[in-house]
């Protein structure tokens, strides 16, 4: 194996890389540094997530909580998708660490070869919104910013793989994520897809498996 996904986030929370947004703890941020540099003597590429849908290292609803703490009136982790302060929040983070220099390799995450790929968000999911607008227009526009900054680099958005409205059924137990597959990866900019896979759950809901289609992509 020469490629591992991690985290380029820690938000909030007592040992945060971003206290608050664009306030960035150096240490932190000089532990992501030793871990790309390690990554670089050993031969493995990174895939390196830009924020968390959950909460267990801040993510979305961190980010909808510092926007609440500047007056705006929020009332669901989802508005990480939709309000421009939060999605201004966001944009300036995936700005500063795709053009931090890494203070040991002295090269700028965006033209450093060891990233083989940025990812959007861990695990996008937004229920408030099942009919798949809301994620699909900020894909669109994340990743056309992250894009704006870093032509070097692959981008992917962090899916799990669930099927929208159109395919439910083969979803596990049905379900529906506000998320689908098949169209959030065919946004320009988008370079390659991923499914995330838990055996044991889904061996548990008998899910059955889609037939796969052929597609091209431009």
């Amino acid at each position: 194996m020469n490629v591992a996904r991690t985290w380029a986030f820690a938000d909030g929370g007592s040992k945060p890389l971003q206290s608050a947004p664009g306030v960035y703890n150096e240490q932190m941020f000089q532990g992501l540094d030793f871990v790309i540099s390690e990554a670089k003597n050993y031969g493995i590429h990174l895939i390196l997530s830009l924020v968390d849908n959950f909460e267990a290292f801040g993510g979305k609803k961190q980010y909808v909580a510092w926007a609440v703490q500047k007056g705006q009136q929020l009332t669901s982790d989802d508005d990480f998708f939709t309000n421009p302060m939060v999605k201004e929040f966001y944009k300036n983070y995936v700005k500063d660490v795709l053009t931090r220099v890494n203070k040991i390799t002295n090269v700028a995450y965006k033209d450093d070869p060891t990233i083989l790929s940025w990812e959007l968000i861990n695990e996008p999911r937004c229920p408030s919104d099942l009919s798949g607008k809301t994620i699909q227009n900020w894909i669109t526009e994340m990743a056309g910013h992250l894009r704006s900054i870093d032509t070097n680099h692959l981008l992917e958005i962090g899916l799990e793989g669930f099927y929208g409205n159109d395919k439910k059924q083969y979803n596990p137990n049905s379900i529906n994520y506000g998320t689908d597959f098949i169209s959030n990866n065919q946004i320009q900019g988008i370079d390659f897809t991923t499914i995330h896979i838990y055996p044991d759950q889904c061996n548990e809901h008998n899910v059955p498996i889609i037939p796969m289609e052929k597609r091209t992509y431009n």
